[in-house]
């Protein structure tokens, strides 16, 4: 990867409706050229997709928690389990093994803590293998997560 995938890739995680021109300007590429290495850098799989971040505010989802999960065994079944299961349930935004004390670390987004409680009772006691819980809320995001930096050394 060159300086300009690594342009091209801060670029596109700042604004993915960036147009081929403006890309291929920001890059200092031909747009025939651009439009080459934004189709190889999607074919190795380095941008795996496009989308929009949102304001979970904006949405009325105020309430942000961080479950930590320790799972009863951690057995490649159990663990395989809870992972199939984590699939099933669109209230679980992200989850992630861990090391340290717990195995997940799972993030939950809800309105209040009345829906929060609901996700709880009917999402998050249901996993399979769950030995403890622990919901740590957020209270204020001082940082968000824009993209990776890949744009170090330009």
């Amino acid at each position: 990867m060159d300086r300009a995938d690594r342009k091209l890739l801060t670029a596109l995680q700042e604004d993915s409706t960036r147009s081929l021109a403006e890309l291929a300007d920001l890059a200092a590429l031909s747009p025939s050229a651009c439009h080459r290495r934004v189709k190889a850098l999607e074919q190795a799989g380095i941008i795996s997709g496009y989308g929009a971040r949102l304001d979970p505010a904006r949405l009325g989802l105020s309430l942000v928690v961080s479950v930590e999960i320790t799972l009863i065994s951690q057995s490649s079944e159990a663990m395989a389990a809870f992972e199939a299961a984590v699939q099933d349930f669109d209230d679980i935004l992200d989850c992630h093994l861990m090391s340290g004390a717990g195995d997940y670390l799972l993030r939950v987004a809800a309105r209040d803590l009345e829906q929060f409680d609901r996700i709880h009772r009917e999402c998050l006691s249901r996993l399979p293998g769950v030995s403890s819980m622990r919901s740590s809320f957020q209270i204020r995001s001082i940082k968000r997560w824009t993209g990776y930096p890949v744009a170090r050394d330009l």
